[in-house]
């Protein structure tokens, strides 16, 4: 593996943890870091010193964001000899986490199928080797990030500090982000979303506080969400957040947040052996005949037969 692609974001979430303390004190949430291996034995990096796991799989746990490193040459006899953080990856998937990829390490996405159907990217070097081996994903040659849904890949190392910085923002908001870039990156660099695709992306619009909000329902979809709350999250009345998040995206929060658990949905469906009723639940609805009925009125076909047709368009050969 490649050491720098493991640990460089560890540092820079550290060191946004340390800022964000500096400006707001003890009531910044710690950043809980562990690295994670399918054993706990140590693991030898490309320039031949060893990195110690903290935990196995098993004893992973739940995880907000994680890292897959790249693997130095041929990425494809590891990832062919471990099933098992395939399945890993992919109940972390079920499960919420966001999961980051860089250079082959996105070929751990890709043979789990989560990157089927998807736009993906990976190092350049791989770009024809990649496509052969993976012929569903949909490779952009051209950007250096690509995000769908809960999955991000990055080109190289300094594409994967450019997400982090993002990741940064989604947590700490712009001014610790900035900081981040600052002290990381200390030349002039082009912009991330400049050189990222972003999928089903919403419209640009000029409200910093919508923009915020829309995050935090992007990352928090799978909680159960009072928009009372979220209005007092953000210094808002209930009626000013509507009105302005109207304004910015043409649709209301609760909108939003249906649209944005729905297409969660929809991936679960797809990639998943959950049941319907399970589903539900990861995307937060208790309710599951509540979750059919707003399917139903957003794709005006059900859970079920959505599964039936995605699942059949798979096993199709011409």
């Amino acid at each position: 593996m490649l050491a720098t692609s493991a640990t460089l974001p560890f540092e820079m979430l550290r060191a946004a943890e340390s800022a964000a303390r500096g400006k707001k004190g003890s009531h910044v949430e710690p950043v809980m870091i562990q690295t994670t291996a399918i054993n706990k034995l140590p693991i030898k990096t490309s320039i031949g010193f060893s990195l110690f796991p903290d935990t196995d799989l098993e004893e992973a746990g739940h995880s907000d964001i994680i890292y897959l490193p790249a693997l130095w040459r041929n990425p494809r006899p590891i990832v062919k000899k471990h099933p098992e953080i395939l399945e890993w990856l992919r109940k972390a998937y079920e499960n919420g986490a966001m999961i980051s990829a860089v250079g082959t390490g996105c070929c751990f996405l890709a043979e789990a199928g989560l990157l089927n159907d998807k736009p993906t990217t990976t190092h350049w070097h791989y770009f024809d080797q990649f496509q052969r081996d993976y012929p569903r994903v949909k490779l952009k040659r051209q950007y250096f990030i690509t995000q769908a849904s809960n999955l991000y890949c990055s080109a190289s190392v300094n594409a994967m500090a450019d997400l982090t910085v993002h990741f940064v923002k989604r947590l700490y908001g712009e001014a610790i982000a900035s900081f981040v870039e600052r002290n990381f990156s200390h030349e002039i660099r082009r912009p991330y979303e400049n050189t990222s695709y972003f999928e089903g992306s919403t419209k640009q619009h000029p409200d910093e506080d919508i923009v915020q909000v829309q995050i935090w329902l992007q990352d928090n979809y799978n909680r159960q969400i009072n928009l009372s709350e979220v209005a007092s999250r953000f210094d808002m009345s209930v009626r000013t957040l509507n009105r302005r998040f109207k304004n910015a995206t043409e649709q209301t929060p609760l909108q939003y947040l249906q649209r944005t658990r729905i297409e969660i949905a929809k991936d679960l469906l797809q990639t998943s052996n959950l049941n319907v009723s399970e589903v539900a639940d990861k995307i937060g609805y208790q309710d599951v005949g509540y979750f059919t009925a707003l399917f139903v009125k957003l794709l005006a076909t059900s859970p079920r037969e959505y599964r039936a047709t995605v699942r059949a368009k798979l096993f199709t050969a011409d």
